[in-house]
């Protein structure tokens, strides 16, 4: 998995929306909201190991996984942790750098995880042997997309569609990034942003977090049932 989209609409408010591309055996049980430390968490749950691809906390956080760092990488097992074990263990650190700089990344499988932190916003991928970190503009449009799924040629292609997507909106919108998130592409079943490759991998669920200054609203899409859930998260305003 997957493809991420990050849209600025305001200050410290956004459009994050996460297509998850995955074995269709492996399904997402309910939308998740519980308390892990000071902090409220919201996130759809991995059914089978219990984790999560994306997460939002009362604390003004956001985290997102995808598997891989810059390429393809063998898959060899057994790792230390699951990836989205690990995405919700971010919400036991304070920050984004203190868990950069405490958890222990030695025997995970290669991942890159997009943060939310506060207004902050970073980039951290794990390549096996190096921790790679850097922070991006939380005021300009952003896409990822797995390099397990798709090469750079494919990478470079998502980012044009999602150009020429950009300068066709007057203003960004949660129906408009949705409709991008379930149309765009070639007619490639294979590499459109909906994805299927033989029913082996493909989308399963379209995730969507609507962020405002005091609260962010969760949309939970199947595309194989096609139910859709709607949540809610108040933000924590410290005195």
């Amino acid at each position: 998995m997957c493809t991420v989209t990050y849209l600025p609409t305001g200050p410290d408010q956004f459009l994050f929306t996460s297509n998850r591309d995955e074995s269709p055996s492996r399904r997402a049980s309910s939308i998740q909201q519980v308390t892990s430390g000071k902090k409220q968490l919201l996130f759809p749950q991995d059914s089978l190991a219990k984790g999560t691809w994306i997460a939002f906390s009362d604390h003004n956080q956001l985290v997102c996984i995808l598997n891989g760092a810059f390429i393809k990488h063998h898959h060899t097992p057994p790792y230390r942790l699951s990836r989205g074990i690990m995405a919700l263990e971010f919400f036991d650190y304070e920050n984004a750098t203190d868990f950069r700089q405490n958890f222990a990344f030695t025997g995970m499988e290669p991942f890159t995880m997009v943060i939310y932190d506060q207004g902050s916003l970073f980039d951290l991928r794990w390549d096996e042997q190096k921790l790679h970190f850097s922070e991006l503009a939380p005021d300009q449009p952003h896409l990822w997309s797995s390099p397990t799924l798709y090469d750079s040629s494919w990478q470079e292609k998502r980012q044009l569609w999602f150009k020429h997507w950009r300068e066709q909106q007057q203003a960004y919108n949660s129906s408009s990034i949705l409709q991008f998130h379930q149309t765009a592409g070639e007619g490639n079943p294979a590499y459109d942003l909906v994805m299927n490759r033989a029913n082996i991998v493909r989308t399963t669920s379209i995730t969507h977090i609507a962020k405002e200054t005091d609260r962010a609203q969760l949309r939970y899409q199947t595309i194989l049932t096609n139910e859709v859930s709607e949540h809610e998260l108040g933000i924590r305003v410290e005195a």
